[in-house]
């Protein structure tokens, strides 16, 4: 199980047994996080006596939870199956201060606790006040966030997504894991940005993340005497292109209001914001804006609920929208609908208690009580639905609406195109069609078909939807600019015009992401590391046979981890090298396209079997000493690759020249073969790297070594004779040198016993 299964959906089919359908169902299969442990000795931690509950989860954990109440803070990592209470230790906070937690977040750093304007967090190892050391102020926060909507996969151009936002009145810090904190706006650059006279005030009003994965809203009041109104404006950072974009929406409300924002789960920025009586809507990139009617009272949700207020919103993956208020009174609506229904009542008005979502995606309440513990209760939102919509005769304006959208997360990479196909079904005259929106940056292009049917009174509406790219990045100016321009991420949802409350699901949300996937690789085909002995050494190389000439011969580690086992082949054979594309899932395809080899540790003692004129080329075509030569202030790797690469196929690009040098590029088709020397054996290791620049956004090289081996070929007859006159006269200069000395030792043998005898007689 890898990050990218941690929420899957299980769909149900649809069965011929008394109408009845199998519902869709999501499931959590994520690996358990732990929660942090008790100690003995610790204090309690809460919120101001009387608050409501308030909690916080990690987006893609629902099942993670801290629940903060006006006496303890619970913590669940199984939906409050089991929980524990978070305790922090004794004299780091005043007791006041240990009830004045105002908001609270969730990540994997540990647990933050907004205290007094002060931001704490607990961990497993300490609880700790952060500020200046952490590039957060001491003083003066007003609100932290997190991420509301999993998103597993995403493409960021930039270096790290973050994680939590913490904001004061002027300013807006951005964090990211392992405690690193980043100031990206104060409200002094929001003038400038967007030109807003010096004299008017302008401060934040409140942070949170849309339903795109890089970006940030903000909620900004500005007012110029600000005694009775003031004007909610909202603008949205990108993470990845640190761009503030404005939005087209301005609201007036009191001077004392406090909007809170929830946003949808939507490929577009679409947001409900609520007060403590109302609920507004902003739907469709803020084309559509008002207040969610009820049928009494118009909309007020106060004086339908006994003067109780807005205690929160709970929103799912369905379109689902659920208004709690304090006293547990409950309403009703979907996503893209514009009045609200009062569900029934289940809780009394004194409990206090929180609509969350559980592992599985479905949705239960959560009571505490007075004396400390809590409950958790299934909440049969559904069923409640369906009732209360049973009762107005309400129904769903289509009979069906299918698609073959089976995942969230596309990639798009160069001559890639995606074909998604959706389908509504609905009565006769009514009407409907289906919507396809995309957000984010045009760089795909769209085409789509619509198929209709009509029989025996419904009518079935088929659209096909193919989203691609035609961009030729061949020979441009600027290939790393051009790649740039044309990749990011791009969120599209699929809905039909019209909606009901008693409609199943509201819209289908995907992303597709045109850019380099990281997960693709290459290889060469037949090489592997398991076929030959594990382990790395040393081997020398000529220095006659390196690229660049050297004094010294040139010693070489081979690192059998990084080039794997090499293929043995014989002076005299070939080689083809033959590269194969995978990515997470495998083998995706052979590769066909152009790309070129090159001997990492300097070698060019090899060749290439094919010329410039046997493949074709009507100019000469480039090589590695020619893009050497044209790029020498750049490394070998740097100097030839897709973004100067030109073909050699036409009179009009290139010039001529020597049509019988070699032929440097390689592909599956044109036969181009590495050629060895014969007079020696060798170890090579070469690179490859894609040559051709529509292939793909990503620069893709891998390694392989070749050794060679055979019969070294004999030498020249001349220095074989040199050789053998050389050998015969060291052979008879020492027959003659052992000649001369055996006749000494002869001599000596001779004469030495008569003269030994002669010294005897005279002796005697």
């Amino acid at each position: 199980m890898t990050s990218e299964d941690v929420l899957k959906e299980i769909k149900g089919n649809q069965v011929a047994f008394q109408d009845c359908f199998i519902a869709d169902f999501l499931f959590l299969q994520t690996f358990p996080l732990l929660t942090i442990p008790e100690i003995p000795g610790f204090l309690p931690i809460s919120s101001p006596a009387g608050s409501q509950l308030m909690a916080t989860w990690i987006a893609c954990v629902p099942s993670y939870i801290v629940v903060v109440a006006d006496m303890e803070t619970f913590q669940t990592n199984d939906s409050f199956r089991t929980w524990i209470r978070i305790r922090v230790p004794p004299n780091i906070l005043t007791e006041d201060e240990r009830h004045s937690i105002s908001d609270v977040n969730v990540s994997r750093d540990g647990i933050f606790f907004l205290i007094n304007g002060v931001l704490y967090i607990k961990s497993f190892t300490e609880f700790k006040r952060l500020g200046i050391s952490e590039n957060l102020p001491n003083s003066g926060i007003i609100g932290i966030t997190s991420r509301k909507w999993c998103w597993i996969n995403y493409l960021l151009k930039a270096k790290r997504r973050s994680s939590m936002a913490i904001w004061t009145e002027n300013e807006v810090y951005l964090g990211y894991t392992f405690l690193k904190f980043v100031k990206i706006i104060t409200t002094k650059k929001l003038k400038n940005l967007l030109n807003i006279s010096p004299a008017a005030t302008l401060t934040i009003h409140n942070v949170e993340y849309p339903g795109h994965p890089l970006e940030l809203a903000l909620l900004l009041n500005y007012c110029t005497t600000c005694r009775v109104n003031k004007t909610i404006y909202v603008v949205i950072y990108n993470e990845d292109t640190e761009q503030w974009v404005y939005q087209d929406f301005a609201l007036d409300v009191s001077i004392d209001s406090f909007l809170t924002p929830h946003f949808i789960y939507a490929a577009m920025p679409e947001l409900i914001l609520r007060d403590k009586h109302r609920i507004y809507y902003c739907y469709h990139n803020f084309t559509e804006t008002g207040v969610i009617q009820t049928p009494t009272e118009f909309g007020n949700l106060s004086r339908l609920s006994n003067n109780s207020i807005v205690h929160d919103i709970f929103m799912d993956y369905y379109g689902n929208v659920v208004v709690k208020m304090e006293n547990n009174i409950m309403f009703y609506f979907k996503i893209n609908i514009r009045d609200a229904i009062k569900l029934h009542l289940w809780t009394n008005s004194t409990m206090k208690s929180l609509i969350l979502l559980n592992s599985s995606g479905q949705i239960f309440l959560i009571y505490v009580f007075e004396n400390g513990t809590l409950y958790p209760r299934e909440y049969p939102l559904k069923l409640e639905s369906l009732s209360v919509n049973f009762n107005i005769n309400e129904k769903c304006p289509y009979v069906a609406f299918h698609n073959n959208i089976f995942s969230i997360f596309y990639f798009l990479d160069k001559g890639q195109n995606l074909s998604i196909w959706t389908q509504i079904v609905y009565p006769e005259n009514m009407g409907l069609y289906i919507v396809v929106e995309s957000y984010g940056p045009n760089i795909l292009q769209e085409k789509d078909q619509t198929h209709y049917e009509i029989a025996l009174g419904y009518c079935t509406k088929t659209m096909t939807v193919t989203f691609f790219q035609n961009i030729n990045y061949e020979a441009v100016d600027d290939y790393f600019k051009l790649q740039h321009q044309n990749t990011g991420l791009v969120l599209v949802q699929v809905r039909p015009n019209e909606y009901a409350r008693a409609c199943p699901i509201a819209q289908k949300v995907f992303q597709i992401a045109v850019g380099c996937d990281s997960n693709k690789f290459i290889t060469v085909k037949g090489f592997n590391k398991k076929d030959c002995l594990q382990h790395d050494f040393f081997y020398v190389i000529e220095k006659s046979y390196l690229r660049n000439q050297t004094s010294k011969n040139l010693r070489v580690k081979y690192n059998w981890k990084k080039y794997g086992c090499p293929l043995r082949l014989d002076f005299g054979e070939k080689f083809h090298p033959l590269l194969q594309l995978y990515d997470n899932n495998g083998y995706v395809e052979d590769v066909e396209v152009n790309f070129i080899v090159w001997e990492i540790h300097g070698r060019n003692d090899y060749s290439f079997n094919n010329t410039m004129k046997k493949s074709g080329c009507l100019n000469e075509a480039q090589t590695w000493k020619s893009m050497t030569e044209l790029n020498k202030h750049l490394t070998l790797e740097e100097a030839w690759g897709p973004e100067n690469y030109k073909h050699c196929f036409s009179y009009a690009i290139g010039k001529p020249g020597d049509l019988n040098q070699p032929y440097e590029i390689i592909n599956k088709s044109n036969y181009n073969h590495l050629v060895w020397p014969e007079d020696h054996s060798g170890m090579y290791v070469f690179r490859v790297k894609i040559l051709d620049p529509n292939y793909s956004f990503c620069n893709l090289t891998t390694v392989f070594a070749i050794e060679t081996f055979g019969m070294i070929p004999s030498p020249s007859g001349y220095l074989v004779a040199a050789f053998l006159f050389v050998l015969m006269l060291l052979f008879f200069s020492i027959l003659v040198l052992s000649y001369f000395h055996y006749m000494r030792i002869y001599k000596q043998q001779i004469y030495e016993p008569i003269n030994r005898y002669e010294r005897k007689q005279k002796n005697n």
